[in-house]
């Protein structure tokens, strides 16, 4: 908090009770430590657009759910329902996931090369913010 009062200019207690407040009213969602996936075995990550049938719909949230590798599964508008990204120790843990995701329709999957602009904050200004 201390840290946070000297880059805004406010004391570490007038901070604290700000987040606080955001924590409380749901702003502020939770805290984690960002590791580089590279680092401790993933070194290759990919995103996987999955275009289910019908009557499979509600399960892809599920079996994303159960797939360790999987770091996000977002429901989306077009000709996809889903986007899914994952982080992998090799090829051939993308071929056995994706034999999981098939059965429940089609997927299109690329492999990411790079990230330029990954995991960027919000463009916060306190004149918008409510809180």
């Amino acid at each position: 908090m201390a840290e946070l009062g000297r880059r805004i200019n406010l004391s570490a207690p007038a901070v604290a009770d700000r987040v606080q407040r955001l924590e409380r009213v749901g702003v502020i969602t939770g805290y984690r430590a960002e590791v580089d996936p590279k680092a401790i075995g993933f070194p290759i990550a990919a995103v996987v657009r999955v275009r289910p049938t019908t009557r499979h719909l509600q399960k892809i949230p599920e079996l994303a759910r159960e797939i360790p590798e999987v770091v996000d599964c977002h429901r989306t508008t077009g000709e996809d329902c889903y986007f899914v990204k994952l982080h992998l120790r090799s090829m051939d843990d993308l071929e056995d996931i994706l034999d999981r995701f098939i059965v429940l329709g089609q997927t299109t999957t690329s492999i990411i090369h790079s990230s330029p602009l990954a995991g960027r904050a919000l463009p916060l200004d306190e004149r918008r913010s409510n809180t």
